[in-house]
Formats: structure tokens, C-alpha cells, sequence
């Protein structure tokens, strides 16, 4: 009975380890190129699984969650106009009964800062929602540090 018992805890362990690491099918980079002394321009880019696509900054009230990315403030640098993205993929889904845009692979988010000291970091975070054509998984938040010299 005792040996029962073991098998079958060490089975349900195993099964909820497995769900804790979550499928991830987005892997976030970034990057910073000085572009003069007093500016920089911040690369933030979402390598996305075959299958799958992350959502526009510019979606409209009603649909899926769209990416947001924030930046930290911070008396070293003031941003520039705001992030900018390559044209999305546009497409109607019935799910939300409305035009969604999104990118699929790759996609690079370019932010433009005008820098008010030589070297600093940018911090900030992404909130993004990826989905496939089964299913989404819950937004996520990804943190980053991004460092200009």
C-alpha cells in the first residue's frame, strides 16, 4: 500500500511539474544603437514559434490583448515619438468578430530616445498575448534592461 501511495505521489508531482513549464513559444531580445551623441535608438524584438503570433500595439477596444511596452522613466534619457512596429499581418477572426493585426516569426519594435547622458540603461517591460489557431496563452509580462554606452 505504501508503495502505491509513493507511485501515485510521485505521478501527481510529476504531472503538475510538467505543467508548470508552460509552453513559451516567444523568445524576447534587445538591443540599443547609438545614433549621435544625444540619441539612441532601442530594438526590442519577439522571436515567435512556427505557428503562432503576437498581437499590434495599435489593436482596437474589443479584441485580443494587444502588446504594450512601457518604458521606465528616467531623468537620463526622454523618449521620442513612440515605438514604432512594421506593418502587421491584417486578418479577420470570428473569435472577435473583427480585423486583427499581428506578426508572426519575427518582429522588431524600434524606440527612438533622445539621451541627456552619455551612458545609461533603459528598463522597461513588454505585456503581450500569443495565440495560435487553437488557442492563447495568458498575457505575459517580460522585464527588460537594455544598457547604451
Amino acid at each position: 500500500m505504501k508503495r502505491i501511495t509513493l507511485i501515485l505521489t510521485l505521478v501527481f508531482f510529476s504531472s503538475v511539474a510538467a505543467f508548470a513549464q508552460l509552453e513559451n513559444p516567444v523568445t524576447w531580445s534587445y538591443k540599443a544603437t547609438k545614433i549621435s551623441k544625444t540619441e539612441a535608438e532601442v530594438y526590442i524584438k519577439a522571436s515567435i514559434d512556427e505557428g503562432w503570433h503576437i498581437y499590434s500595439q495599435t489593436l482596437k477596444p474589443g479584441g485580443p490583448n494587444k502588446t504594450e511596452i512601457t518604458f521606465k522613466p528616467s531623468k537620463d534619457f526622454t523618449l521620442v515619438g513612440k515605438t514604432a512596429e512594421p506593418k502587421p499581418i491584417s486578418k479577420y477572426e470570428k473569435t472577435f468578430k473583427m480585423d486583427v493585426a499581428y506578426f508572426e516569426n519575427d518582429v522588431i519594435f524600434k524606440q527612438k530616445v533622445k539621451l541627456n547622458k552619455g551612458t545609461t540603461v533603459i528598463k522597461g517591460s513588454v505585456n503581450y498575448s500569443v495565440c495560435n489557431e487553437k488557442s492563447c496563452l495568458p498575457p505575459a509580462d517580460v522585464e527588460f534592461s537594455i544598457p547604451i554606452k
